[in-house]
């Protein structure tokens, strides 16, 4: 059975990708955490390159196919911040969202969308696939919901008018940036076979 190195420490984005990959074609691919020690520096400009490179430095450490991904919000009105700093803009998801809500204050266009870039490596760390997936929606002035994390109860998407936090996980699992991400990562996952590896 081959292994997939999750390129993060975070048994939290495990689950979050096993969720995604349930399909029983795809288990043949056993998901796995990086060791806590083996890091890497985030230095890309964009979220893909930020993937690749972790996905790349992870299985060319272990000699394992190695699987990345990296997200964040964007927000037009703040000429595309918090970005690549979305997890790093405060201290906790609540202070995170109150200094968004602060710096969009008496902003009409509150148009923003969610990435997340996707990055599988080979045990030698060229890289064997990328994708990205982006959800469109705009950011409210208080939030709503209980479901979700980080910007969630805040990230409203007109076409279902709810937030990320007010959608029942099967729906935001289907039309979240990460979802619409992982349903181009299973199909490839899927036609990867041994031979093809």
């Amino acid at each position: 059975m081959p292994t997939l190195v999750v390129a993060t420490s975070n048994p939290g984005k495990l689950q979050e990708m096993q969720a995604y990959l349930t399909e029983p074609a795809l288990a043949k691919w056993q998901l796995q955490l990086k060791p806590a020690d083996l890091d890497v520096a985030e230095t890309g400009t964009t979220f893909l390159e930020n993937a690749c490179l972790k996905a790349a430095q992870v299985a060319q450490a272990l000699g394992e196919w190695a699987i990345a991904d990296d997200s964040g919000l964007s927000v037009k009105a703040l000429n595309g911040a918090p970005g690549l700093y979305s997890a790093r803009y405060a201290d906790t998801n609540e202070a995170r969202i109150q200094r968004l809500l602060q710096e969009l204050q008496g902003v009409d266009h509150r148009q923003a969308h969610f990435t997340c870039a996707i990055a599988i490596a080979r045990p030698d760390g060229s890289i064997a696939f990328q994708t990205e997936g982006i959800c469109p929606g705009e950011i409210l002035d208080r939030p709503r919901g209980e479901g979700g994390f980080g910007y969630d109860p805040v990230f409203y998407v007109p076409e279902h008018q709810m937030t990320f936090a007010e959608m029942p996980p099967e729906l935001k699992q289907s039309v979240s940036h990460r979802g619409i991400a992982f349903q181009a990562v299973a199909p490839w996952l899927k036609a990867t076979s041994e031979e093809d590896r």
